[in-house]
């Protein structure tokens, strides 16, 4: 029997809100082509989209976020 493939790594947090200024999700920062992408990425791709997210969010007004 084979091993069940590992998890995909996910910046999932269920908060799917999308910020209409900066087409953002609020809960984790993605575009919304990523998040609809996100399975079929290797992960290399989604290393590199991870490492891109904590700098995305200072394009999110903060009043926005403190909502979350």
């Amino acid at each position: 029997m084979s091993a069940a493939p590992a998890p995909i790594k996910t910046p999932c947090i269920k908060v799917c809100v999308v910020d209409g200024e900066s087409g953002l999700c609020m809960g984790c920062y993605r575009k919304l082509n990523e998040v609809a992408a996100w399975g079929r990425l290797d992960d290399a791709e989604r290393d590199a989209i991870m490492a891109s997210l904590p700098d995305r969010r200072r394009l999110i007004r903060p009043e926005k976020l403190a909502m979350f």
